[in-house]
């Protein structure tokens, strides 16, 4: 059986987890929700999955060289309440307890450490843990998306042939060529003015990429032709927006990402903090107290 890695998409998942449970303080008024959410999860897969490695990455909390390039990216998104900057911090700290690595770098987004991670492993099962569809673009036969579809309970696991039924039979790299032509207004990326969805993907299942689109326009009606021609600068500008790096420069060794290493009472002592006695009844069966099927994943 082939070893497995889990990578969390974390800011994603505590995005989720943030709007889709209601509100959790402690004793002491601390928001918790989020977290707590994220540790469900977290134990789920655990269960699920049995990876042998695991590692997290996170978004570094500024703006990034897309920014840089383009200063309305993603700029109708709100900005991230203070309440969740708090949870995501103590996420962090129980993951180090956990000692799972995390990873986030300046200037990039979590989307490209994970790619990079994904390109630097080779031979192993990679399973992303997200709620964002950007990152259907790495998939291939070993990586695979674990994805959250609504809140943290219903998900799917995303592979080559989901990919294609989704986005109209196109291959998961051929996705920010989808999205330079198209637009993707979740992260404000203009597309190209009158070239829908299905021209999109008739244009990148004919030509195979931008490249060959451009290299063939004679073969393109006349009035597409002269948008394209016109949008040429845009539509590459956008690839370069959508398409995520695989050359981030982080310190990743697999062996560091193996899973087990951690000290139970140290990680109990967080959630005895924030008062999640499930997650420590959780906690004990991971460690073989409880039986799996003695415990509700779902608390009432």
């Amino acid at each position: 059986m082939q070893e497995k890695i889990i990578i969390f998409d974390s800011n994603s998942i505590l995005h989720r987890t943030f709007h889709a449970l209601p509100p959790l303080t402690t004793k002491k008024g601390e928001r918790t929700e989020a977290v707590y959410g994220f540790f469900l999860l977290f134990f789920k897969i655990i269960r699920e999955i049995k990876p042998k490695f695991l590692c997290a990455c996170f978004d570094f909390p500024a703006k990034t060289f897309r920014h840089k390039e383009f200063k309305d990216y993603k700029i109708t998104r709100p900005p991230t309440p203070d309440e969740l900057k708090e949870q995501i911090k103590k996420t962090k700290e129980i993951l180090k307890a956990f000692r799972i690595p995390c990873f986030e770098k300046e200037g990039y987004e979590a989307d490209d450490l994970i790619a990079t991670i994904v390109n630097k492993i080779k031979g192993i099962s990679k399973i992303i843990v997200s709620g964002d569809q950007d990152l259907f673009q790495i998939v291939n036969q070993e990586t695979k998306i674990y994805f959250l579809q609504r809140g943290i309970k219903k998900t799917i696991f995303i592979d080559e042939k989901k990919v294609a039924e989704k986005f109209g039979g196109l291959l998961p790299e051929q996705i920010p060529e989808f999205k330079a032509l198209c637009g993707d207004p979740s992260d404000n990326i203009p597309g190209v003015k009158g070239i829908g969805e299905k021209t999109a993907i008739d244009l990148i299942k004919k030509f195979g990429n931008l490249e060959g689109i451009y290299q063939n326009l004679e073969k393109i009606q006349p009035k597409l032709r002269e948008t394209l021609i016109k949008e040429k600068e845009s539509v590459f500008f956008s690839k370069m927006l959508v398409k995520t790096k695989e050359d981030v420069p982080i310190n990743f060794n697999l062996e560091d990402c193996q899973w087990g290493k951690y000290q139970k009472e140290e990680v109990k002592k967080w959630f005895e903090k924030l008062e999640f006695k499930t997650l420590i009844k959780k906690l004990e069966e991971l460690n073989g107290g409880l039986k799996t099927q003695n415990l509700k994943l779902w608390p009432n």
